[in-house]
């Protein structure tokens, strides 16, 4: 399968003919179905990559090996400031499963290793680094707090000291959270050095704690959660998971209904090698319906748990990458840009007001190569997802083909105007006819899983001063044809849709 796909890309480049003839759009008369949060699109920086320590490996290196030490991320090099202020305005969230047991010192304290309790130290001029990185790339810090044995007294209940110096760093640098979770993915609570047999009872008491803390030390921070993952999907409620020790979200809320600022939630569609077989992440499995709408079930799942106990609040599917444990080794190249931007097509039109995606730098599901600081095809993806794709969801026009799956928004920055997603999954063009001039991006390359992507047959930089370059549009004016397997965005400034108005 994996030989027939490459095949197929390559035949589909070259391919001369055109499928499916389409009588218009009608991009005019979309009708509004929805709005997005402004950041709609964000990311995640890993705590891990903040103070440094063992991540998830890259591929390509030591056989069975899963983590790799990595020094501490330089948010104040100019390089990474200028990848991450193309995406903005975003959400930057720094959490993860490491944020669950990292210490942060006191002023003037030094130790040798993470106290009882925790497994990393955060020192403060790091912290200080990412509320100057945030203010830097226009993105509003998010978070979530440590929960391990070392923030519990002698009976095992949760302090908040740790949360508080948190706090309290954020503002001494001139900086705010704007959310935050009480803990990285409660529904695993084997993860990040918790108390053993931690369980719901325990949870519900720590989060009234959290709440109560957080509405008197910090009122203009949103509470965030449960920030539970996978719930729809792989660890949906069984006898399997019962047995393994999850917990699940409705039984966490129960006892603090309406808690909630935000209703968060973590995605991933699979695992990847480092972390055992996944079948449904295989790289087969890469254009095909099953996948790319993978992503539903756990929409779905969140906004019924946000309905019963946080009504009316925002759902945020605050970290989501290809697949979990650092991503496959296709989660690098233009393969996944299919999933990552269907993700984001669909899920604005069912309402998740952000969509962040998991890491901005860290392993192979990163928006950009950490050793090398060059973006990978999903950061160009994003990049022309923020230029193009407004805050305003359109319905879809409809689609000569279902290999053609179409989003629309109200077009960044233009009143009246359209902004188009077209990502074609068939080996065959599809012509499209949009009635207008217009400006088109279309991402390309061969074979599929390359890690190199052309942009109207242009490979886009960004150059020592941090600019970007070789994403011009090309104009284009009543039709445009989208080449088999590849992806065009599309700014149609005079569609004069009302709702764009």
């Amino acid at each position: 399968m994996r030989a027939t796909l490459l095949a197929a890309s390559a035949i589909a480049l070259a391919a001369p003919a055109i499928a499916g003839p389409n009588d218009g759009l009608g991009l005019s008369t979309l009708a509004k179905i929805g709005t997005v949060d402004e950041r709609y699109q964000s990311y995640n920086i890993e705590m891990v990559e903040v103070t440094g320590g063992r991540f998830w490996a890259p591929f390509g290196g030591p056989k069975d090996e899963r983590y790799r030490m990595r020094p501490p991320l330089d948010l104040a090099a100019p390089r990474i400031r200028a990848l991450a202020r193309q995406l903005g305005p975003a959400y930057v969230r720094v959490s993860g499963t490491w944020a669950n047991n990292t210490y942060l010192l006191a002023e003037g304290e030094k130790v040798d290793a993470p106290p009882a309790g925790y497994a990393q130290v955060l020192q403060r001029d790091q912290w200080r680094g990412v509320v100057a990185f945030a203010r830097a790339v226009d993105a509003r810090l998010v978070t979530s707090f440590a929960a391990s044995i070392g923030t519990r007294g002698p009976d095992g209940v949760w302090k908040s000291d740790q949360a508080q110096r948190f706090v309290d760093l954020t503002r001494e640098a001139g900086g705010s959270i704007y959310g935050a979770e009480f803990f990285n993915e409660p529904n695993l609570p084997m993860h990040g050095n918790m108390p053993e047999k931690y369980g719901v009872a325990e949870y519900t008491r720590d989060f009234a704690i959290f709440r109560d803390w957080a509405r008197k030390a910090v009122p203009e921070m949103k509470i965030t959660g449960p920030g539970s993952v996978a719930e729809g999907s792989m660890m949906k409620r069984s006898e399997d998971t019962i047995k393994r020790g999850y917990l699940f979200s409705e039984d966490l809320l129960q006892g603090n209904p309406n808690s909630l600022d935000i209703v968060s939630y973590h995605y991933y569609g699979g695992v990847s090698a480092r972390c055992g077989p996944s079948p449904a992440s295989a790289f087969e499995n890469v254009l095909k319906p099953e996948w790319l709408d993978k992503t539903l079930p756990d929409a779905e799942h969140y906004g019924a748990v946000r309905d019963r106990f946080a009504p009316g609040k925002p759902l945020w599917l605050n970290e989501t990458a290809q697949a979990a444990c650092g991503g496959s080794p296709w989660a690098s190249t233009f393969a996944d840009s299919f999933r990552y931007l269907n993700q984001l097509g669909l899920l604005a039109q069912k309402g998740v007001q952000v969509v962040a995606h998991n890491t901005l730098a860290a392993s192979d599901y990163a928006l950009v190569d950490y050793d090398t600081m060059m973006p990978r095809p999903n950061y160009w993806a994003a990049v022309l997802w923020r230029r193009t794709m407004g805050s305003t969801v359109l319905a879809s026009p409809q689609s000569p083909s279902p290999e053609l799956r179409l989003y629309a928004h109200c077009l960044h920055g233009k009143r009246g105007g359209v902004g188009l997603l077209a990502i074609n999954t068939g080996a065959a063009p599809q012509r499209l006819s949009i009635g207008s001039r217009a400006v088109r991006w279309t991402m390309t390359a061969a074979p599929l899983d390359s890690k190199v992507v052309s942009v109207n047959g242009t490979t886009p930089a960004l150059d020592a001063k941090g600019r970007v370059t070789g994403l011009q549009g090309a104009s284009v004016s009543g039709a445009l044809e989208v080449p088999g397997q590849a992806i065009s965005f599309v700014a149609v400034a005079g569609a004069n849709n009302k709702a764009c108005r």
